[in-house]
């Protein structure tokens, strides 16, 4: 096995991936997922601390750049204008290898009751972080709250759309247009 190859990171994710695929989440091991990728187990857990955490890779970077992205939004802007600058700012870091694999990871997360509440989770975690985000802007609760959780779940709407085989459109539009929608839906509420 060599000492170093590019991309150990993505190669993890992609061979978890692939193995909790062909084999399910519970019968897969973190040696497999190493073997596979071409690394060492300690290198698997230089990157992540368990086999659950490779499916969720980058929380706290989405998580920074949504609170940047909120930040940078004009001084004028809305909260569900600042919301929608931290979408941008989030979907900008989204890769087409990200993309090409997403299908498989929704089926993987789908299939397993342990990885559906690390999903609910991450999303849940995110829209915190959001929230806060938006508190330093100003914005009181309980809107703050209820903004970061419409940009969350506006967020994981496009996402789904995002990796559909059929889909050419970019991330970024599909998170505004899905932000947009649960606009109108609340604006319905009343």
């Amino acid at each position: 096995m060599a000492r170093w190859q590019p991309n150990a990171r993505l190669r993890l994710v992609q061979a978890a991936i692939d193995l909790f695929g062909e084999q399910g989440y519970d019968s897969t091991t973190v040696a497999q997922i190493a073997e596979r990728a071409g690394l060492t187990k300690t290198t698997f857990f230089r990157h992540f601390p368990d086999k659950c955490e490779v499916l969720f890779a980058g929380q706290e970077e989405h998580g920074r750049l949504l609170a940047e992205g909120a930040a940078a939004a004009a001084g004028t802007a809305t909260p569900l204008e600042a919301v929608a600058a931290a979408l941008d700012a989030l979907a900008a870091s989204f890769t087409p290898e990200q993309r090409a694999f997403g299908p498989r990871l929704m089926r993987v997360i789908d299939s397993d009751s342990e990885l559906r509440e690390r999903a609910a989770f991450k999303r849940l975690t995110l829209a915190t972080t959001l929230a806060t985000a938006l508190g330093e802007r100003g914005v009181t609760e309980p809107t703050a709250s209820l903004a970061a959780h419409l940009g969350a779940q506006a967020f994981s709407d496009a996402f789904a759309r995002w990796i559909t085989p059929a889909n050419d459109r970019p991330l970024s539009d599909l998170a505004r247009e899905s932000l947009d929608a649960l606009r109108e839906a609340t604006a319905a509420l009343t």
